[in-house]
């Protein structure tokens, strides 16, 4: 088998030796630093390269591979979007200041597409903020200038509600969203309801087209437009009961019912005569079926296999393969010349967290990233034809190779006998005896953490603490079974499957138990906030970022942003467990009992989990006489996407972690 070949040339800003690859091609850099011996502990990194957005967030390939966009960060600061030639030769940048840049992706092979976030404040709606996503088509010619869709359309919402796809048909090439129409009234137009129509656009002229309606009612309505530019599926769904219906052509090709609103379209079939859509049965087991778009009875997708995600054609919908979850981690696709090939990139990167970013249609090209031990953020294109990885850039070249902080599988046990694992980030050249540690729970709470660097893991690692990141039950990292175990279980077996990791980490010598505090973000950080008050004596601190304080809160806001459909009602019923729990398990309502610091970190334009979590739980602990302190990030999101108030952020807990569990 030919070996695939990694280059630094282009953009490189750091050795790529040091990811254990073979290396060819130009010259190093040669800024990064050389690893540590196991025994010797590097001098570590300011929080500022750990905090701040990286020197590359996204990458994007034109649809014929000749040219490469780029999100990044330059050593001076400025955020900018870089256009360049498969071989890295600059065409434009420009620059992007503070936007929240939510996705860059390619709408022909002349002119880029950005998304861009925009929280606002609503007042009359069923939310009080709202986040837009201002869609912007920006040439490859300077000369030309850069056009907002819809921003020259007074019957259409500036902004976009869903994105369909990129479509060339008969030489033009269009992008398909979701707009929200105005209802004209004598010479102004006003808001009438918020169900999105399609349209499609020219990429060209930033021209808008009516392709159908919106969905009526009481109702929401998908679509997957085909190769040829037409809508080839429709799906329609009440919110009040979960009925649905697939539609091609006009007609009803399926027919079903989810009382909890968990389906959706996916994709068309490999030979675009079938559509792909997922739901739950009445056991919430996640089914893919694929049907006809001639009609027909539908049939399961790979029934046997528990597919973490899609590999889909960018340009016609068609799904190429799919990724199975554990196992090898190769993807497995339909096209033997493309499994060839991207099972030699998946050996080359075998030792590394390796993820797809973006491919061409042929997949002759692809940009992929890595992290992982050593690797704190790499990004290449592979030319999967010729075998050849070039280093596009690196995340974070202040961190270099020998100041990453190992990362590690550790499997245990829950109290119940639950096979449970985490990711565990120990501190750079420190032996791994007796460690103060952070415990690190992940949002979600449907997500999970994997042998990856995470820069906040990292961040308190580089300060001598182990970092251990459970995926308890609930978690997306196994089967179906195993994230339904969470059901119910916020403040429960969750919560328990968390402490239960710090104890089988303290028996195994790793840790010092009696050094221990909880940190984390939304679920996370509800996690951080039952540690020190649903369960005591187990955490010197706790920090909670963006954290829910109140389950019964956390259901009226949802229940009435989504209008209050009864879909998302059972889902949220489901999801939070009996009402008669809810008090018992939230942070707020047991505020007396806190036996450790709190430390709260909001961002006002929160609007996932709204600011006045923060405020409550604030004035709850307060009010009992407990030790707070609260630190509001102006106009920052759910993500932290703003660079300057992601780092105030880390530098905040941090140093309240080290005052109250110090790391020596």
């Amino acid at each position: 088998m030919v070996a695939l070949r990694i280059s630094t040339n282009g953009l490189a800003l750091a050795c790529a030796a040091a990811l254990g690859l073979p290396v060819t091609g130009a010259a190093l850099a040669g800024d990064a630093a050389p690893a540590a011996s196991a025994a010797t502990a590097p001098a570590p990194p300011p929080l500022s390269a750990y905090g701040k957005l990286p020197d590359i967030e996204d990458a994007a390939l034109s649809p014929d591979g000749s040219r490469i966009a780029i999100l990044t960060t330059a050593r001076s600061g400025e955020r900018a979007i870089v256009l360049m030639t498969a071989d890295l030769e600059a065409l434009r940048h420009f620059g992007i200041g503070d936007f929240k840049v939510r996705g860059i992706a390619w709408g022909s092979n002349r002119e880029l597409i950005v998304q861009i976030g925009s929280t606002e404040r609503l007042i009359g709606f069923n939310v009080d903020k709202f986040e837009f996503t201002n869609t912007s088509i920006v040439p490859v010619e300077s000369a030309k200038d850069t056009v907002r869709v819809f921003g020259n359309r007074r019957n259409i919402v500036n902004a976009t509600f869903g994105n369909y796809g990129v479509r060339q048909v008969e030489g033009r090439w269009y992008a398909y969203y979701g707009a929200v129409e105005l209802t004209r009234i004598a010479t102004e137009y006003e808001y009438n309801h918020g169900r999105p129509a399609l349209y499609r656009v020219d990429v060209a002229t930033n021209k808008p087209e009516k392709v159908e309606g919106p969905s009526g009612e009481g109702g929401w309505r998908d679509w997957i437009v085909g190769r040829d530019g037409r809508v080839a599926a429709r799906l329609d769904i009440d919110n009040n009961d979960g009925k649905w219906r697939l539609l091609s052509a006009g007609r009803t090709i399926a027919t079903g019912q989810s009382p909890r609103g968990d389906i959706g379209l996916i994709a068309l079939g490999k030979d675009g005569t079938t559509v792909l859509y997922a739901t739950r049965d009445e056991n919430d087991v996640r089914q893919w079926f694929q049907v006809p778009l001639a009609g027909g009875t539908p049939t399961p997708f790979y029934p046997d296999v528990d597919i973490e995600r899609l590999y889909v054609d960018p340009l016609s919908g068609q799904v190429l393969g799919f990724q199975p979850r554990g196992g090898d981690g190769q993807p497995k696709l339909f096209d033997p010349a493309h499994q060839s090939a991207v099972s030699k990139i998946r050996k080359a990167f075998a030792k590394l967290d390796m993820r797809f970013i973006d491919f061409t249609p042929d997949l002759r090209r692809a940009v992929v990233r890595t992290s992982g031990n050593g690797d704190s953020g790499s990004w290449f294109i592979v030319d999967i034809a010729n075998l050849k990885a070039t280093a596009i850039g690196f995340e974070r070249v202040e961190v270099g190779p020998g100041q990453v902080g190992p990362i590690s599988t550790i499997a245990y046990k829950a109290g119940d006998g639950l096979e449970l694992d985490g990711v565990l980030t120990l501190p750079p050249g420190r032996e791994a005896k007796g460690l103060p540690v952070v415990m690190l729970p992940h949002g979600g709470p449907a997500s999970h953490d994997r042998v990856a660097f995470d820069w906040w893991a990292q961040a308190f690692a580089s300060r001598g603490y182990a970092v251990f990141q459970p995926n308890f039950r609930g978690s997306t990292n196994r089967d179906d079974q195993f994230r339904r175990a969470g059901h119910g279980e916020w403040g429960g077996k969750m919560q328990s499957d968390i402490s239960d990791g710090l104890a089988a980490l303290a028996a195994r010598g790793i840790v010092d138990p009696e050094r221990a505090c909880i940190a984390g973000a939304s679920y996370g950080g509800y996690a951080a906030l039952a540690g020190v008050t649903l369960q005591q004596g187990l955490y010197r601190c706790a920090v909670a970022v963006a954290g829910v304080s109140d389950l019964g809160d956390m259901y009226a806001e949802d229940y009435r942003g989504s209008g209050e459909a009864r879909v998302s009602k059972m889902a949220l019923l489901e999801e939070l467990g009996p009402r008669d729990r809810w008090a018992a398990r939230s942070p707020r309502r047991h505020a007396a009992k806190a036996d450790a610091p709190v430390l709260l970190i909001h961002g006002k334009d929160d609007t996932v989990v709204p600011f006045g979590h923060t405020r409550r739980m604030a004035d709850a602990l307060k009010d009992a006489g407990k030790p707070v302190e609260v630190v509001t990030l102006a106009s920052e999101d759910h993500w932290l996407s703003r660079a300057a108030t992601r780092q105030q952020m880390l530098a905040e807990a941090v140093a309240f972690v080290e005052k109250h569990n110090p790391p020596h």
